[in-house]
């Protein structure tokens, strides 16, 4: 660990940062056009669907200051942990209310633990950032994101990873992510990172292709919510990235109901899981 000082990097934790912006109805509307709806069924002050909050408070990193991966130079709100491979691990959202499109809302965030470990996929940084989001009428939403660090390799991706079991369902929707939905997203969302639209970055970095965003794929779960049960709100919201998609992909999105809670796969045409969630109707 001698290029890694873990102590240092906890001096971060407890970093606070607070930021306003505006639901504005055009993000949201691209939003359900990328995922198939008519995004005239969005207007203002309806209530904003799951996970869209993704569409607001970009980091409007000035082009010089990004690093060579697309992503901000880390060393202001996010610690610089020095291993350059960075993931969408996995999230938890708790809504306290409904967020309605056309609202303006603060956003607190902070950074509330960094950790080491080591395991089976190498050496690992988790940085672990909540978000708090309120209205004019108070708190409306709770999250906890975690961001893993990987070090660099230059060794192709290694052997597919084991065959999952295809889950029961009670509804479910085939997605095949191409260039084009990749790069809605990518836009709508201010992400630049390389992995999504640079082949030659992406192939360096070991994937075999371009690489499906994970939030995406997250997305797509909790729409899948809405498209089954009807519901336009949530009361929890969490996944688990555990494998990446790749580009032409046949994702199968499967959702078993058990009462009020949904649970949720992304599994590809090669059976393999890349990402499981859990879902609570309000």
């Amino acid at each position: 660990m001698s290029d890694l000082d873990i102590d240092q990097l906890r001096t971060w934790e407890g970093r606070e940062e607070v930021r306003e912006d505006l639901l504005a109805l055009s993000p949201a509307q691209a939003l359900a056009a990328t995922l198939d709806h008519d995004p005239e069924t969005l207007a203002e002050g309806k209530v904003l669907p799951p996970l869209y909050h993704w569409l607001y408070f970009p980091f409007l990193t000035k082009e010089s200051e990004l690093a060579a991966d697309g992503h901000a130079k880390k060393g202001g709100f996010m610690p610089p942990v020095p291993f350059p491979r960075r993931m969408f691990a996995g999230a938890r959202v708790d809504y306290r209310g409904q967020l309605r499109i056309g609202a303006r809302v603060q956003r607190v965030a902070s950074i509330g633990s960094v950790t080491y470990k080591e395991g089976r996929s190498g050496r690992l940084v988790f940085v672990t950032v909540r978000y708090e989001i309120s209205d004019s009428e108070g708190l409306k939403l709770v999250e906890e994101q975690d961001i893993a660090y990987r070090p660099a390799t230059s060794s192709k991706a290694g052997p597919p990873p084991q065959q999952d079991p295809v889950p029961d369902a009670d509804f479910s929707r085939e997605v095949v992510p191409d260039e084009r939905m990749l790069f809605r997203f990518s836009a709508l969302t201010f992400n630049a990172h390389r992995i999504h639209y640079d082949l030659p970055y992406a192939q360096g970095e070991g994937y075999p292709a371009l690489v499906v965003h994970g939030p995406l794929t997250a997305v797509l779960l909790a729409d899948l919510v809405t498209r089954g049960t009807g519901a336009l709100s949530l009361k929890h919201f969490s996944f688990r990235a555990r494998s990446a998609f790749y580009l032409g992909d046949r994702i199968m999105l499967l959702g078993k109901r058990h009462g009020d809670r949904i649970e949720l796969t992304a599994i590809s045409d090669q059976r393999v899981a890349g990402l499981t969630a859990n879902a609570t109707l309000t």
